[in-house]
């Protein structure tokens, strides 16, 4: 079996379907997995019930009181106010031969992001290691200070549109660190627009109620061999906060 749809199953747009794995574009708002404190259904709980074969694909977390927390199918996560596209393992498998690549770096993901102010090159690479905020325990970061160990990370970018007060981006992370995006733009004095953590003394604006971060697409390789990229078409949010940028530069 293998198709490819935007049709909603149980309020989840799937991008891309096949015997190995179930392609999604994720909505902001909803968190991939349970933490041990939420009640809210998360992309696990519904591909378990979409694939309930996929029940103990992939492999559970274990939190600091000994919880075991299911992950059905999780190879890789986005934030929880994050849109955009995931792959999902229906298999142990494909759970594995997903992981690999991702591990090995050779999926590629590439976002759209609104940010405050403009990057000082059009397009370039953020190369600053990672570390823990010595100030906010939620929170990373990629500047003078972080608490050690540091991870090294590199995010590239192209500027897509540049405004007075706002950049349109799309980002290109090669490693996968915690908030590596959010952090990476933050230490180079453009944080993504509508980051309450990140960004928590500026207003949300352009008409975004959540981060203003979207993963546009997807390339790596399928059990089959067939190379894959799968791309997530752009929320509202995104499409009339581009309307209005374009509308200032203009």
């Amino acid at each position: 079996m293998q198709q490819e749809s935007n049709v909603m199953e149980n309020n989840m747009d799937i991008l891309f379907e096949d015997d190995h794995v179930c392609v999604i574009s994720k909505s902001p708002g909803v968190s991939v997995h349970q933490d041990g404190r939420q009640k809210e259904e998360t992309v696990a709980d519904w591909f378990v019930s979409y694939v309930p074969s996929a029940r103990e694909v992939g492999e559970p977390l274990v939190l600091t009181d000994g919880t075991t927390i299911g992950r059905p199918g999780i190879v890789h996560r986005l934030d929880k106010e994050t849109s955009g596209v995931m792959v999902l393992a229906k298999t142990q498998e494909s759970f594995l031969f997903l992981k690999k690549q991702f591990q090995n770096r050779t999926v590629e993901k590439k976002y759209r992001t609104f940010v405050w102010g403009a990057l000082k090159d059009s397009e370039g690479s953020i190369t600053r290691s990672i570390g823990r905020s010595r100030s906010d325990f939620r929170k990373r970061s990629a500047e003078y200070g972080a608490k050690p160990p540091l991870r090294e990370a590199r995010t590239d970018y192209t500027t897509l549109l540049k405004g007075t007060e706002f950049s349109y981006l799309e980002a290109h992370p090669f490693t996968g660190r915690t908030h590596q995006i959010r952090v990476h733009f933050k230490s180079r004095g453009a944080p993504i627009v509508c980051d309450r953590l990140y960004a928590e003394k500026k207003p949300c604006t352009l008409g975004f109620s959540r981060l203003a971060l979207h993963a546009y697409s997807l390339s790596f390789t399928l059990p089959t061999g067939e190379k894959k990229t799968i791309s997530a078409p752009l929320p509202e949010d995104f499409e009339q906060a581009e309307k209005l940028l374009k509308a200032e530069i203009a």
